[in-house]
């Protein structure tokens, strides 16, 4: 079993958000292996299905980004899922818009969605980090990945969506850099 999280906020003007690209491609999971109707469970929206013969949970936690481990720790103990078997989506600053690097365990680096799932499952998981970029001019941070992405933007994330769906297989194998690599080659 393994459980795919995508971190980001579940308001609705947050849709479209930076910080909410993870949602997107749990989103994009969904529809692509057409995984169950999306269900409120463990303080999230919770599907389930199979790729590539695995059983497969994914979940977007309504917790609110910094809140999200409450969500993941919830619904692992419940399933009885290892932290090593959870791959968590989200957005990251330090790499380049549309770049995809995976990895194992690690630090948060300021990511606040990280530090809540670390401080209820432990660092133990692998990461998939979705380039959103730095922001230009004098604008703060926060602000940056609360605002929405652009019309190019958008085409950009769904390619990015696109590529990670075609390149699950990699990913169910844990095979970070093997996935990584593809990912951006496409």
């Amino acid at each position: 079993m393994l459980l795919f999280v995508g971190l980001g906020n579940p308001t609705p003007d947050s849709e479209n958000n930076r910080h909410n690209v993870g949602f997107k491609i749990i989103d994009a999971i969904n529809k692509k292996f057409n995984l169950s109707k999306q269900k409120p469970k463990f303080k999230g929206l919770l599907t389930t299905g199979n790729i590539e013969g695995e059983k497969i949970y994914a979940i977007k936690p309504l917790t609110f980004m910094n809140n999200s481990g409450i969500c993941i720790r919830e619904l692992l103990e419940y399933f009885k899922i290892e932290a090593e078997n959870v791959i968590v989506f989200h957005d990251d600053l330090d790499i380049e818009f549309g770049k995809i690097k995976a990895k194992f365990g690690g630090s948060d680096a300021g990511h606040n969605g990280i530090a809540s799932i670390d401080k209820f499952i432990g660092k133990d998981y692998s990461r998939v980090r979705i380039g959103i970029g730095k922001p230009k001019g004098k604008i703060e941070i926060s602000d940056y990945v609360l605002q929405n992405f652009d019309e190019e933007e958008i085409v950009g994330i769904n390619n990015i969506s696109k590529n990670i769906t075609d390149s699950i297989e990699n990913l169910i194998k844990k095979k970070l850099d093997l996935f990584s690599s593809s990912v951006n080659n496409k």
